[in-house]
């Protein structure tokens, strides 16, 4: 298996389809789960507000801006080299939870004790809302789980 460093590697047409596929896409912004942040477009919550509104093009060009920031993110505390299918899995997990909670789990620091396996399983943990396990999130990193196995092989 070939890994890389993140510098090096391109956000993917998959990655950016499947975090399209997960966060659904919205021209108004509305909160998606009582308590949780204004999103607009596919997932987009930076400088978002209750009533703004979005073209698909512009939704686009936000949603590979957030995913290019999410990479550079990785970046900074990812210190090992990733399969694709790693950063694949790791891009979707930090669009979703912020670069902030990505960078300062324990998936991270098994992550740089090279202990690939363990970082990937630490991915099903991320299924929790306000402390409550959401159905949508388990499948959500269930997914994402998977996919970040296939970089094992």
């Amino acid at each position: 298996m070939n890994r890389y460093q993140i510098t090096a590697m391109t956000v993917s047409a998959a990655t950016l389809v499947g975090i399209a596929g997960y966060e659904g896409y919205s021209s108004t912004a509305y909160v998606p789960v009582k308590g949780d942040v204004p999103t607009i477009g596919w997932g987009t919550t930076a400088g978002v507000k209750k009533g703004d509104t979005i073209e698909p093009t512009q939704a686009l060009q936000r949603l590979y801006r957030d995913t290019e920031m999410a990479k550079t993110g990785i970046s900074r505390c990812v210190k090992v080299p990733l399969s694709e299918g790693e950063l694949d899995a790791y891009l979707r997990l930090t669009y979703n939870i912020g670069q902030k909670k990505f960078c300062s789990s324990a998936l991270v620091k098994k992550l740089n004790r090279k202990d690939y396996k363990g970082a990937c399983t630490e991915i099903r943990r991320w299924c929790y809302f306000k402390n409550k396990k959401h159905p949508g999130l388990v499948n959500r990193r269930e997914d994402e789980y998977r996919i970040c196995m296939r970089g094992q092989e």
